[in-house]
């Protein structure tokens, strides 16, 4: 499914979360969001999903604008998950990904076999098959966000938007994750902050202050002008002799706070 962003903005308290944003996702385009803390990539990705009603500028997917479509339309093409989710529910870990289906159930198509068959799928997708009986609230941070993707995974969403998901989970989750996030057949929206994770990505948009100062694949766009200028860090560029895959070695630069 195809997102294209026209002049997106949002101003709260006088000053521009973000502005001006254009910007076009190819089909199964895997598109990572980088940027300093409160460069605006988590507003982005809310507009992204018509989260925010005092919004500017306009999203479409597939040529339809979100604005022209019912909530429960939208969420069976677009799944968002944020940096935190919370629940004051008691619910265990199936029922909070069963949640995800909530966008397909009616009075006349209540939760079913099929329903479960997806559940089932979502939480052997994130690993979390075996804890599915465990209650929410005894559940790590990591083990929470593993659920929260395996909702948004259950909701068959065709565009996925993710707000830093690899936080709060270990290195080897967290290479999972990027794994499986790779081979979805979405359209998926990624905001990271770790630039080598990043370079696994399609291509990359680069937030600071608000805007989207560059955008290209990441070999391009990863400069060391950009990396000093947006980052404030300096970087080599090296080449992993294992695999053949580039790199990047990060070094503070002097006379900067």
């Amino acid at each position: 499914m195809r997102i294209t962003a026209t002049s997106l903005s949002l101003r709260a308290q006088g000053r521009a979360i973000v502005a001006g944003v254009d910007l076009e996702i190819a089909p199964g385009e895997t598109f990572g969001l980088i940027g300093p803390n409160g460069s605006g990539k988590s507003t982005l990705l809310r507009l992204l999903a018509g989260l925010e009603r005092r919004a500017g500028g306009e999203v479409a997917l597939d040529g339809q604008g979100l604005r022209h479509l019912p909530r429960r339309e939208i969420a069976r093409r677009l799944a968002l998950v944020e940096q935190q989710a919370e629940t004051a529910e008691a619910l265990t870990a199936r029922q909070v990904v069963e949640l995800g289906r909530t966008p397909w159930l009616t009075a006349l198509s209540p939760f079913g076999p099929s329903d479960a068959a997806i559940v089932a799928d979502a939480l052997r997708a994130v690993g979390m098959e075996a804890m599915a009986a465990r209650q929410w609230a005894t559940l790590s941070g990591g083990e929470r966000q593993r659920l929260q993707i395996a909702r948004a995974l259950a909701q068959r969403p065709r565009v996925l938007l993710l707000d830093e998901p690899t936080n709060h989970l270990d290195i080897h989750h967290q290479l999972a994750l990027l794994r499986l996030v790779g081979a979805l057949p979405l359209t998926v929206v990624i905001a990271l902050h770790d630039l080598n994770q990043a370079m696994g990505c399609d291509r990359l948009g680069v937030m600071s202050g608000g805007r989207m100062v560059a955008c290209g694949p990441p070999a391009e766009i990863l400069t060391g002008e950009l990396l000093r200028g947006v980052f404030r860090v300096g970087a080599t560029p090296l080449i992993d002799p294992q695999d053949g895959g580039r790199l990047l070695r990060f070094r503070a630069l002097e006379n900067t706070r």
